[in-house]
Order: C-alpha cells, then sequence, then structure tokens
C-alpha cells in the first residue's frame, strides 16, 4: 500500500484557542511501530482538562488517547499483539493510553509500567514533536515501540471498543482495588462514563447492591441501565441521604466508596458513608490543585484503607475487551457514545463535551 504524503489533524495552539485542522507529514513506521488510519477516537474528561488549561498539556497540543484503527503499515519485528494473535495489514486494533520509555525500576520491580520515569500518553505530546501523528484527533496515529496491543474482533463496534483502552480499563483497575467481593455494596460518586462501567463492573464482581450519586438527572437515570440499584443527588439533604444509603448498607454503610466525579470537596462525605474497615478507591481527581481539608483521624479510628488508581497495568486492557464482550448484551455500552463529529468539527464537539451536553462525543476523521 502507497502510505499517504501527509495526515490530518486538529491542533490548538494554546488553553482554550481554537482548534486548526492542519497537516503533517506520513512516513514508514519505524522498527516495532505502526501507522494506523483512526476509525474512531472519543473526547476524554482528561482531553478536556488539558484544553482548558486545568493540566499542564504542551502546545501546538494534539489531543485524543481513546482510539481504534486499522493498521496501514507495520514496522519491522511488530508481528503480534499483546496476546500472541498475529498482526496484519487491515486488523481493527486498540492500544494502551500510555507507552514506556524503556525498562526501569517501575515496571520491573514494582509492576507499575503505567509510572514509569518518562512516561509518555497518547494525546500529551505536541504536534511538532516527531512522529506529529501520535493523537486521537487525527486521520492517523503512530502506534509507538513499547505500547500494548489488542487486536479487536469483529463483533465489536467502534463505539463499544474506543473507550476500553482508557475508561474501561482503568475502571477494571479502579473495581479491582475497590476490593469488591461477592455481596459487596459499593457507592459510585460520579455517574459519567467512568462511574457507569464502574457500577457495571461492581456488578460483574459480585456485588449486591450499587448506589450511584451524581447532581445531574439525566445521568443518574441512565445509570440504572448499567447496574445501579439507586441513585441520589448528594447535595439535596446530604444527611437524608446519608441515611438512606446506610439503609441499604447494613449494618454500618457500604463496603467500598469509589470517586469518579472529579470533585475534591466529596470526599469527606465519602469518608462519612464508608464502614469501618471499607476501601476508599479515588481516581477521579486526575488535575493538580484538587485540595481538600478534612480530618485525618477518621481514616485511623475508622481503619480505611485509601487507594488512588491513575492509568491502568496493561493486562486490565485485556479485561475491559473480555468484560465488554462478555457484557454488551446486557449492558448498552454502545449508546454512551451519544455524538460524533467530524474531524473538522472538533470545537463544536469540545464544546459539547465541556457542557456535558453528550456524555462521550466521538470524533470521527
Amino acid at each position: 500500500m502507497t502510505l499517504p504524503a501527509t495526515g490530518r489533524m486538529a491542533v490548538y495552539s494554546a488553553p482554550n484557542e481554537p482548534f486548526q485542522v492542519v497537516e503533517y507529514p506520513i512516513r514508514a513506521p519505524y522498527a516495532m511501530e505502526a501507522l494506523v488510519k483512526i476509525g474512531m477516537s472519543t473526547i476524554c474528561r482528561s482531553d478536556i482538562h488539558s484544553y482548558q488549561g486545568h493540566r499542564p498539556n504542551p502546545c501546538p497540543g494534539l489531543l485524543g488517547h481513546e482510539i481504534v484503527g486499522r493498521i496501514v503499515a507495520l514496522g519491522d519485528g511488530l508481528t503480534h499483539d499483546m496476546r500472541g494473535d498475529l498482526l496484519g495489514i487491515g486488523d481493527r486494533i486498540t492500544w494502551s493510553e500510555f507507552f514506556i520509555p524503556g525498562d526501569g525500576y517501575f515496571a520491573d520491580v514494582l509492576d507499575l509500567p503505567q509510572k514509569s520515569l518518562g512516561v509518555e500518553k497518547y494525546g500529551h505530546l505536541a504536534a511538532t514533536t516527531a512522529p506529529h501523528h501520535h493523537g486521537g484527533f487525527a486521520e492517523y496515529c503512530y502506534v509507538l515501540p513499547k505500547s500494548w496491543i489488542l487486536r479487536l474482533p469483529e463483533e465489536i463496534s467502534d463505539a463499544e471498543a474506543t473507550p476500553l483502552n482508557c475508561g474501561v480499563a482503568t475502571m477494571v483497575a479502579v473495581t479491582e482495588a475497590a476490593n469488591i467481593r461477592l455481596g459487596s455494596s459499593v457507592v459510585i460518586q460520579g455517574l459519567g462514563l467512568l462511574g457507569l462501567y464502574g457500577a457495571a463492573l461492581a456488578k460483574s464482581r459480585g456485588a449486591r447492591c450499587v448506589i450511584g450519586l451524581d447532581v445531574n438527572p439525566d445521568r443518574r437515570l441512565a445509570s440504572l441501565r448499567f447496574g445501579v440499584d439507586m441513585t441520589f443527588d448528594p447535595t439535596q439533604s446530604p444527611d437524608e441521604v446519608l441515611k438512606a444509603i446506610r439503609s441499604h448498607c447494613k449494618p454500618e454503610g457500604p463496603d467500598s466508596v469509589i470517586e469518579v466525579c472529579g470533585v475534591a470537596d466529596v470526599i469527606p462525605f465519602g469518608l462519612d458513608m464508608i464502614r469501618v474497615g471499607g476501601t476508599y478507591v479515588i481516581a477521579g481527581l486526575v488535575s493538580p490543585g484538587a485540595n481538600v481539608t478534612l480530618d485525618a483521624n477518621r481514616f485511623v479510628k475508622k481503619m480505611i484503607s485509601l487507594r488512588g488508581i491513575h492509568n491502568y497495568h496493561p493486562r486490565h486492557l485485556i479485561e475491559a475487551l473480555e468484560f465488554v464482550m462478555k457484557h454488551k448484551q446486557q449492558y448498552p455500552f454502545s449508546e454512551l457514545v451519544d455524538a460524533v463529529y467530524a474531524l473538522d468539527e472538533v470545537n463544536q464537539a469540545m464544546a459539547d463535551a465541556s457542557a456535558q451536553r453528550v456524555l462521550r462525543a466521538a470524533i470521527v476523521p
């Protein structure tokens, strides 16, 4: 196949500046690289935070890390995906949202490759950084060495597959850390895409009761289709909400509480809810400045296990795919990507996603 000379991408020059569609050169992939024609990229909340300047991101910025596409060229040495399946031209794939520069202490000793020194993420590099095409708001993307690739079965749609390498894999890691067991009661703070996948995953892990908290009534209603048993607006009569939660999580509160709303002020309420000896997992506070004041003695007196989850282990990507494949008839995962935009419509897509007019906006180049 003859490769194109250039590929289009939507970049922004500074936070909150309009996206411009520009072209950068395409080259043949180097060893252990793949060049992919992007089929779909969805807008993650972290993309919004980067664009709005709430988290550092180099400019001119190329965003997008939730990506699926088909291989158009393979570099030398890249022959199989992370499960050993043979890779070929035309295969539809997803891949880890991050890649690491090499082996080291975090990956080899601590088994935390996602926190390796020098780790880089797709959609978090300047467009001027070679090979330029390393984000989802574009026609093409290079899958770079030390990424983890998964060949996708044709039975899974782009809408079901695109969130796998961020939202779903992250929530696999989160629900694992939450120590959810058969018969557990779980409260999820935030019913965006992460919270909805978290609810479905919690039920698959054996939770008997999943309670969702969100200020958005549409999200509360939607969550009932994804494993949530009951919902509350936590800002309406918090004392009554706390009493109701405890009445459904006997004898003295939920076994696990999961924060995925990105609001630090919810943490004290989470501490009020959780039972003695419970597990609290914080995963939504991914931007700097998430300050909160609380009495840390409550962690001691209630013997609470506190876990922070950022990104995921590569094995969670495999588990994410298997989970969606097994449960996509049970839960309407494809409906979570509820708006589709062309590459030239990225400004509108970002505006709609930022204003929460859509749950997950998709860019289809």
